[in-house]
């Protein structure tokens, strides 16, 4: 069973940062694919960076583009996803995603795992 939890939300005022993480258990594919989803209240969810474990390519958003980073630590199984210079707009509950494919890209429908979620919150 392919478990992912998520870690690191929390309230920050604009402009901060915060690093999320993601513990990855039971995921044995061959080609992993990671992302991070983002679902701001009142709108649909929206992938906002992923990674290909096996050669590290990663893919962006452009609305995080220079301001977000993900990275991973296979031998730890984590995801780590940084926020720097937050926005107001940034705030919303985000997800940890997994899919096994090569094709590593930022559309939420592809995904079949999931998390719970952890909430970020930028607000003075």
């Amino acid at each position: 069973e392919v478990q992912l939890v998520e870690s690191g939300g929390g309230l920050v005022e604009p402009g901060g940062s915060l690093t999320l993480s993601c513990a990855v258990h039971g995921f044995t594919a061959i080609r992993k694919c990671m992302g991070w989803v983002r679902q701001a209240p009142g709108k649909e969810r929206e992938g906002v960076a992923s990674i290909y474990i096996g050669d590290d390519r990663t893919n962006y958003a452009d609305s995080v583009k220079g301001r977000f980073t993900i990275s991973q630590d296979n031998a730890k199984n984590t995801v780590y996803l940084q926020l720097n210079s937050l926005s107001p707009e940034d705030t919303g509950m985000y997800y940890c995603a997994a899919r096994e494919s090569f094709v590593c890209g930022l559309t939420t429908a592809d995904y079949k795992y999931w998390g719970q979620g952890t909430q970020v919150t930028v607000s003075s």
